[in-house]
């Protein structure tokens, strides 16, 4: 029996447990999955390792210390210096990232995208900003502080002291405002000002509609939570796990049964 877990602070909302779960008892695949509450991230190698884990997903706040928790990091991880997804092999522990892709399949249904706001500058952001590059999307960043700006060189940074208001195809909020609150991820004034602009709203955050997706809808924005981004990374991550040995399309099929539940 293969034992797999996701590392968060907070993980007690997370659906990835249903969702791996699912797949591998209807597949009959041998293997369990839970959670892991972990508010140090300088300790997730050494509980990984001391819990006999085959692989595990890592949330929020940890995603950038799982790439340190690795001892090889391959594809696009490497690039991005963010792991979400960790497999056990023989002891050594490889990095890998799924949010990228899993976001790419998740805003599908929208329209061309061709310029991006993300609001945020950690972990998700920097897959986010990456990928969308890779696709010849213009990425702007804004950020509470300019502290972690140096990731982004290649883009258009602002602080919300800075931030010079333009047209965007879409705006995704990448930070943890909204999860555990009612915050918005900057203030008022300066998000209402940024919807008034934009086509598409998505939030990583899943299972609730946050305030920035609630003002939003109010301004009748086409929006989307991180449901779906959190589906296509989930497909890619069991993928992993299970070393390829079940079929995509059945592991597709059975996650997102769970959405229904």
């Amino acid at each position: 029996m293969k034992l797999f877990a996701i590392f968060g602070d907070p993980v007690s909302h997370s659906r990835s447990p249903l969702m791996h779960n699912n797949v591998f008892k209807k597949l009959n695949f041998r293997a369990c999955y839970t959670r892991v509450h972990l508010q140090d991230g300088t300790k997730l190698r050494e509980v990984f390792l001391s819990l006999g884990l085959s692989g595990a997903n890592i949330t929020v706040p940890h995603k950038e210390a799982a790439f340190l928790a690795c001892d090889e990091v391959r594809g696009f991880a490497k690039k991005i210096g963010v792991v979400n997804t960790i497999i056990n092999e023989d002891g050594r522990l490889i990095g890998y990232n799924t949010d990228a892709d899993g976001f790419m399949y998740a805003i599908e249904s929208f329209k061309t995208i061709k310029n991006v706001l993300i609001i945020g500058a950690g972990g998700t952001a920097k897959a986010l900003s990456a990928r969308f590059l890779e696709d010849g999307i213009k990425v702007d960043i804004l950020n509470r502080s300019a502290s972690k700006f140096d990731y982004f060189e290649s883009m258009e940074c602002y602080t919300w002291d800075t931030f010079k208001l333009k047209e965007y195809d879409l705006v995704v909020n990448t930070t943890s405002a909204g999860l555990k609150d009612e915050e918005l991820p900057a203030p008022k004034k300066l998000i209402d000002a940024i919807l008034d602009n934009t086509s598409f709203a998505a939030d990583a955050i899943y299972g609730k509609t946050t305030p920035f997706l609630g003002l939003a809808k109010s301004k009748n924005i086409t929006c989307k939570d991180g449901a779906d981004m959190l589906l296509g990374q989930g497909i890619l991550a069991n993928e992993l796990f299970t070393a390829k040995e079940l079929n995509l399309a059945d592991i597709k099929k059975y996650m997102s049964e769970t959405f229904l539940f």
